[in-house]
């Protein structure tokens, strides 16, 4: 049989709590697959211990060695300025650097197949059926309307591990004509991966579909909701009055309390 594994990635604290209402969410899919935490040296080890507590597997993953000119290019304030959000925003934490640290899960060749989840994700239903899907495929970033899905989002992909995959990505990210990835690592595994296969929309539902496009969103069709931009644990969150719904799911499987049946939940309501 197949080695198979969902992987995730977290880099902070606020990641690593976040992670707990994936983890969770996966075990109650009834999934056999192996549960891998990614982390960085910035998640202090008690904030993994509710992740083990869970069932994950704990693997340690460094940043990576890039150069100190790719450092700058893509740290938080410069990338903000050159390729600001206008769509969103991205709470303090976010730093855009570690997100290229998900590309270490190319190494983890003790597996065949992985699933890679964003720790802002929740997956509501069985998707193991993604293990079987070609290299590389992720579903399209659609959140606004339907000229989104030229471009892949990272938040969800199938991937087969290999150093040698490893060892080419690095030399593509940060060689002499790198250059600026703008959407960090989305950016560039569309551009390492340029024939990529898409996933349907609904294995990574971004959360601003709920109000963008409600058409598009039915819970019996929705496996994955991705939490893009604001998440559901910000006290502040700017968005809240319009995506409390999904804001509740989330807190309701990061506490393990009253998890709804999720095909009775009504679907978001068409703007008049």
């Amino acid at each position: 049989m197949p080695a198979n594994a969902y992987v995730t990635l977290v880099t902070n604290h606020d990641y690593a709590d976040a992670a707990i209402a994936l983890i969770r969410s996966l075990v109650l899919t009834g999934t056999s697959a192996d549960i891998v935490v990614m982390h960085t040296g910035a998640v202090e080890a008690a904030d993994l211990e509710p992740l083990k507590a869970l069932g994950a597997r704990c693997v340690e993953a460094g940043l990576l060695d890039t150069s100190a000119e790719f450092n700058a290019r893509h740290q938080r304030d410069r990338l903000h300025a050159d390729a600001p959000f206008t769509k969103g925003n991205k709470p303090a934490f976010h730093t855009p650097l570690d997100n290229f640290a998900k590309l270490r899960l190319w190494e983890l060749e003790e597996y065949d197949n992985i699933v890679f989840l964003d720790a802002d994700t929740i997956v509501i239903r069985n998707i193991d059926r993604l293990f079987g899907y070609p290299e590389f495929s992720a579903a399209p970033n659609v959140y606004e309307s339907l000229a989104d899905f030229h471009r892949l989002n990272s938040g969800v992909f199938a991937a087969k591990p290999s150093k040698q995959t490893f060892a080419a990505m690095m030399r593509r990210l940060d060689g002499p004509d790198a250059r600026f990835w703008r959407r960090t690592d989305q950016t560039f595994l569309q551009e390492f991966f340029p024939d990529w296969h898409g996933l349907p929309v609904f294995d990574n539902m971004l959360q601003y579909v709920w109000f963008n496009m409600p058409d598009l969103w039915e819970w019996t069709s929705v496996r994955v909701i991705h939490y893009q931009y604001e998440k559901p644990w910000q006290a502040d969150h700017p968005k809240r009055d319009r995506l409390q719904p999904l804001i509740d799911l989330w807190q309701a499987y990061r506490t393990g309390e009253a998890i709804p049946d999720i095909d009775a939940l009504p679907n978001p309501a068409a703007p008049a």
